[in-house]
């Protein structure tokens, strides 16, 4: 697979004139729970010629898009952001960003741009943005897969692992770990809960799909009552970060400089 992705960067970089600086998987085969017939969702941050930012309207305005966005395909699921786009949600501690760079699946990273952000993430980590991003993920896929006497089972992972992200947050006052099982060990303590979270994960990694079963109480009680909780916490949060722009502007145009020269 990591072939396939690189023909495809290849390919991008020729048809629209861009240098890809950065390329990950995005999604439940980093989160640790992978179905049987996931797609790989690649995701990559790019930067154009100096000459394309010298001009009066900023990537993003009119014609001037700063996403790319293949075809979806049975295998592949391909999308990138315009670096500047990029820096622009990484100075307001965007969480889906921050999840690229903490990807454990890294395709290709060139040149020290990606390094640069990342030595900045605890700068940068915004709480409040994180917490709000986790949470109302949560209250949807509660919301939308769980709330009947018989649910998809396999869709407990896609409430439980926001919420158990937030409390990671709530706990550490740290963007939290990408990786499930990693959250569970850490936030959620021994006892009949874990269990059955656990015995839910084991299934889904022997490769059971894990379809219309009767809910699990257990499960659900512990998510509505977090839910609930995260939801005060989360209005409770004050964050007044130092502003990093200088910073980033020092890494677009190294970048600029690095890429082209």
């Amino acid at each position: 697979m990591k072939n396939i992705v690189l023909d495809t960067l290849k390919k991008i970089e020729r048809d629209y004139n861009v240098k890809v600086l950065y390329a990950c998987e995005s999604g439940s085969r980093v989160w640790g729970f992978p179905s049987k017939d996931s797609d790989y969702d690649v995701r990559f941050i790019y930067v154009h010629h100096p000459e394309d930012y010298l001009v009066i309207d900023p990537m993003g305005v009119g014609t001037r898009r700063d996403v790319i966005e293949l075809p979806i395909n049975d295998e592949l699921d391909v999308s990138g952001w315009e670096l500047t786009k990029a820096l622009k949600l990484f100075r307001k501690g965007n969480a889906p960003l921050l999840e690229w760079l903490n990807s454990d699946i890294v395709y290709y990273e060139k040149f020290s741009t990606i390094q640069q952000m990342r030595d900045l993430i605890k700068d940068i980590f915004a709480p409040t943005s994180a917490i709000y991003h986790y949470l109302n993920m949560a209250r949807n896929n509660f919301r939308e897969f769980i709330q009947g006497e018989e649910v998809k089972i396999k869709k407990y992972f896609y409430v439980l692992r926001p919420v158990l992200a937030c409390r990671w947050i709530e706990q550490y006052n740290e963007f939290p770990p990408l990786h499930f099982e990693l959250l569970l060990d850490k936030v959620i303590p021994q006892g009949e809960l874990k269990r059955e979270i656990f015995v839910l994960l084991e299934r889904k990694k022997a490769g059971d799909e894990l379809d219309l079963e009767p809910r699990i109480n257990a499960i659900n009680e512990f998510l509505e009552a977090q839910i609930a909780h995260l939801n005060a916490y989360a209005k409770s949060l004050k964050f007044n970060p130092d502003n990093p722009t200088d910073r980033l502007n020092k890494i677009f145009k190294s970048t600029l400089d690095e890429v082209w020269a």
